[in-house]
């Protein structure tokens, strides 16, 4: 039996992001965001967090250049976000005119209207297989309470987060 690791995984759920940084050319500054699944919370003291990202991307050139990115971490009524942003660049760029986004204060980098967001900078990187994990230092957060229940990423497609509304009516 061979090892199948995308089959595995589709049956972990994951939280679903948009990643944003940006690149400053000679006709100004130009925007893009992808799609992740991969955030993990890796410290709070300092507080770090890591994405990984493939290695040939030219997103990941971008942040590796600019060393700083923006996390929008989105609810279910973002689905059409997560998939446009899993496109190929020039999607994505059309995308990005079409939402409510706002450069961060502390990187620049668009802060989309989400629950949750994170800015950071980069602290290291290192490649592993055909991806980069990015290790960042996390130097604002915002949260909004009170919003839809979470996008979730499982078995190959989106999903509502239901844990708030179980946990709910399981205390009822």
């Amino acid at each position: 039996m061979g090892v199948d690791l995308r089959m595995a995984m589709r049956n972990f759920a994951t939280g679903v992001c948009v990643m944003t940084t940006y690149a400053d050319g000679p006709n100004g500054r130009t925007h893009d965001g992808v799609t992740v699944n991969s955030l993990t919370s890796v410290s709070l003291d300092p507080p770090l967090v890591s994405v990984c990202l493939r290695r040939d991307s030219t997103f990941l050139a971008d942040l590796l250049d600019t060393k700083v990115w923006a996390l929008s971490i989105l609810d279910i009524s973002a689905t059409d976000v997560a998939r446009a942003f899993a496109q190929k660049r020039e999607v994505r760029a059309a995308a990005l005119h079409t939402l409510s986004a706002t450069p961060g204060d502390d990187t620049g980098a668009l802060v989309l209207d989400s629950p949750a967001w994170l800015e950071c900078r980069l602290r290291q990187h290192v490649d592993v297989g055909d991806h980069t994990v990015v290790v960042g230092d996390v130097i604002a957060t915002g949260a909004q309470r009170g919003r839809r229940p979470p996008l979730v990423f499982l078995h190959g497609e989106y999903h509502a987060g239901r844990c708030q509304q179980q946990t709910e009516e399981a205390v009822k």
